[in-house]
């Protein structure tokens, strides 16, 4: 049996390492016309986090007392913009070639197609494979602007891996990449405009949640254009400046307009015409085993499940499973999303309140809010449970790492605990996980 892998990213990375662990001797390559890593590693998760981070320890220094009178100066870009080198490793994957190469997996360069089933065409190679993984991600949604086509708009690939600070930016786009990044350029000096033809900000989140951090970017100086309706752009002059016309009579102005409008599966220019495939504006279909079609798999962002390196990965070791001939099933019943945002906001599982019962507490509220900063500011956190079975089925937090402390929540809904169980469990203080025990007690059954 060999395995041909289309997309070295965090995903397809992960399904190899996963299938090696699983089997010794399968031979196993991996076809990646960019860099090894992927999307995450260079242009999207990281990157945007390590740009994030210092403005973020800025921006809470100044709100505790002893530290704000030491912290009087500003942000240096140029040492932010190296932090982030240094956690890119300068888009340079050297590094990650060692780990394929102790599992003797072969990296293939180059841009891998489907020449008919069972053969990869990668460059001047020819790839027989028994099985095939298709892990090749996503690419930015561009939507349809007048005028938006001619101009050299950003994406986030432009966005992470600037090195000058613009003076001024538009960001298409209020969902957690667009959110992330208008705060990141705010804090780093520019003047920011968010605009969404949706009528509120992170529009699939919680709308409480969304106010939360409507308000947070407002306070930050972040200018939001919400259920905004976009006429189109002015393409004269667009390369050094965008004029971006909305319904009535105002235009936004701008040095630089970043598009940030969501991600789509990458399915296009891979041969996969030649495969029984299934695929559909959400991306490539699969069933509970991640299964595309016969010996074939499609993971991560390419089947629109759910567009997270987390959920890739996950979906690269259930994969890995079933290719090795043992039992796999993928449940996404507690997928974790969180937008890297200050203040964070985290969410998993069904937060939809159809047939749900609900209760929250304020973060704000908690103890360890009064010694973490002052003035406190807003935040919480919102569970929903099934009033029938008694368990939780999914929950938003609000907060500082929020992120973290909704993890025992993830785990919760997965194991389906029961909420008297919850309630009967014994939580650190003072920590923001207090708000856990509250909220839970406070629920309707």
């Amino acid at each position: 049996m060999s395995v041909v892998v289309l997309g070295a990213g965090s995903t397809g990375e992960a399904f190899a390492a996963a299938l090696r662990r699983l089997d010794p001797d399968v031979p196993i390559a991996i076809v990646e016309r960019e860099l090894v890593g992927g999307e995450c590693s260079y242009y999207a998760c990281m990157p945007t986090k390590a740009l994030l981070r210092p403005g973020e320890a800025l921006a809470a220094a100044r709100q505790v007392p002893g530290a704000a009178e030491a912290v009087t100066g500003k942000l240096d870009s140029a040492r932010v913009f190296w932090h982030r080198d240094q956690v890119t490793s300068g888009w340079d994957d050297s590094g990650q070639l060692p780990f394929l190469a102790e599992r003797e997996i072969e990296l293939v360069r180059g841009e891998g197609r489907v020449a008919k089933p069972g053969l990869v065409q990668a460059g001047d190679r020819e790839l027989p494979y028994e099985k095939l993984v298709i892990a090749t991600g996503s690419v930015p949604s561009i939507p349809p602007i007048p005028g938006l086509a001619g101009c050299a708009y950003w994406t986030n690939r432009e966005a992470t891996t600037v090195r000058e600070v613009p003076a001024s930016i538009i960001v298409l786009g209020a969902g957690p990449v667009g959110c992330e990044l208008a705060q990141l350029f705010r804090r780093l000096g520019s003047r920011v405009a968010i605009v969404d033809i949706a009528e509120r900000v992170l529009p699939r989140d919680d709308p409480d949640a969304g106010a939360l951090l409507h308000d947070a970017l407002t306070a930050d100086g972040v200018q939001i254009y919400v259920g905004a309706e976009i006429e189109g752009l002015d393409e004269k002059g667009c390369e050094s400046s965008f004029r971006l016309k909305l319904a009535g009579e105002e235009t936004l102005e701008a040095e630089r307009l970043l598009v940030a409008a969501g991600r789509r599966p990458n399915v296009d220019g891979f041969g996969f015409e030649q495969l029984p495939l299934t695929i559909d504006k959400r991306g490539i279909e699969v069933d509970e085993r991640l299964r595309a079609a016969e010996n074939v798999w499609a993971i991560g962002d390419v089947n629109g499940i759910g567009m997270f390196t987390h959920v890739g990965k996950y979906q690269a070791r259930v994969a890995a499973l079933d290719a090795a001939g043992l039992p796999a099933k993928a449940d996404h019943r507690a997928v974790p999303a969180v937008t890297f945002t200050d203040p964070q906001v985290a969410s998993v599982g069904d937060t939809s309140g159809e047939g749900l019962v609900s209760a929250s507490w304020r973060v704000n509220a908690t103890a360890r809010a009064s010694t973490y900063e002052r003035p406190r500011r807003r935040g919480l956190l919102k569970l929903f449970a099934d009033p029938e079975r008694e368990v939780l089925v999914g929950a938003v937090g609000v907060g500082p790492e929020a992120g973290e402390w909704l993890g025992q929540l993830t785990l919760a809904i997965r194991a389906e605990v029961p909420v008297d169980v919850l309630r009967d469990t014994i939580q650190p203080y003072p920590t923001f996980s207090e708000a856990v025990f509250f909220a839970v007690r406070d629920l309707p059954l």
